[in-house]
């Protein structure tokens, strides 16, 4: 088949790779039909990375199923999909209980099998098949991971109707964040550095944007709330810029409220000083948000696809650029240089 495979120097080859097998009876192979680009993969952009070198990789995507296992039977070969590359070893104390967002071996798991969005074929557990309704195309579907980490940030967050919220960040999960909190009810305020994105975020509901570039974000969340602050702050950056974005979001939030810690850390220590004092004496909690699994019964991919195919979120605008697999590095450019390409979600088709 073929496949992306990332280089020594963090870009990427396009190359003929082996297509995978089904190696059980429970498992499904799928054809990859979109796949998207996000802010984690933008960070392994251009890093030399041995771990990585001549991997697939990849998260979000959207496909066709063209083999099943004998014991399959949610899916059959044709059925649109859309798959989730949230997957734990199965057997630890986090995978029994549904938390294997949580599983010490994720990553060692979900990147032998679902976490393979850059190529032609991926194999799976059938429970990470998710058949996608007629009226919800594939590009709509490799969005669907997105507004899942969304989505559990905002039940641990307990978001409820009539809260005033500020999202620090207008990325793709940023901009998930804003319109699930819309959804539910709440009243958003969002910051971001990239003007396009803030102009995206109000068309898309934001109820006021900020561009920190010539705004001070606290000031202008304090004016939001009326001098209070908010009652939760989603922190959807992460990465290099934690150190300046995490302060800030704690300076945002009201007395007891809560700092959702959406956005990705970069591996090993990050020192980052808190004003520790007020966020104790105030009770401001900080709640670290990972991924996404279960909410009490349901998974939470499986309510996102249904808050799609509802049309309670409209996905299709975030997406802006579209490009063939074979121009994949042109793609992660135009995502990684977004100030000036306007890019949020930049769509990969194979």
């Amino acid at each position: 088949m073929k496949a992306a495979l990332k280089t020594a120097d963090g870009t990427f080859e396009v190359t003929e790779a082996e297509r995978p097998i089904i190696p059980a009876s429970h498992f499904v192979l799928a054809r990859v039909r979109v796949a998207g680009i996000c802010g984690t993969d933008l960070r392994h952009w251009k890093k030399h990375e041995p771990e990585l070198e001549c991997h697939i990789v990849g998260h979000e995507l959207a496909g066709e199923v063209v083999e099943v296992g004998a014991d399959v039977v949610n899916v059959k070969p044709g059925d649109r999909v859309v798959i989730e590359t949230v997957m734990g070893d199965g057997v630890c104390e986090y995978c029994r209980v549904q938390r294997y967002n949580i599983c010490e071996h994720l990553y060692d798991v979900r990147t032998q099998y679902v976490s393979r969005a850059y190529a032609e074929y991926v194999a799976g557990p059938a429970e990470k098949f998710y058949k996608l309704p007629d009226h919800v195309s594939f590009e709509e579907a490799s969005l669907i991971d997105t507004f899942s980490v969304c989505l559990h940030a905002q039940h641990l967050s307990g978001l409820g109707i009539n809260d005033k919220v500020a999202v620090i960040g207008a990325g793709p999960i940023g901009l998930g964040q804003m319109m699930l909190a819309k959804a539910s009810g709440a009243d958003v305020i969002i910051c971001d550095l990239v003007q396009s994105a803030l102009d995206l975020a109000k068309e898309l509901g934001a109820d006021a944007v900020v561009n920190v570039a010539t705004q001070d974000p606290v000031e202008q969340v304090m004016a939001f709330t009326g001098g209070r602050g908010a009652d939760i702050v989603f922190e959807c950056v992460g990465g290099e810029s934690m150190p300046q974005t995490l302060p800030q979001a704690t300076k945002m939030a009201r007395r007891v409220g809560k700092v959702v810690l959406v956005g990705g850390f970069d591996a090993g220590e990050t020192s980052i000083p808190l004003e520790w004092q007020r966020i104790q004496m105030s009770e401001i909690q900080l709640i670290p948000s990972a991924s996404f699994a279960m909410h009490d019964i349901y998974r939470e991919q499986a309510m996102v696809l249904d808050l799609i195919a509802k049309g309670r979120i409209d996905v299709k605008k975030m997406i802006t650029h579209r490009f063939p697999l074979d121009r994949i590095n042109e793609a992660f450019d135009v995502a990684d240089r977004k100030g000036e390409t306007g890019a949020v979600f930049v769509a990969i088709t194979i």
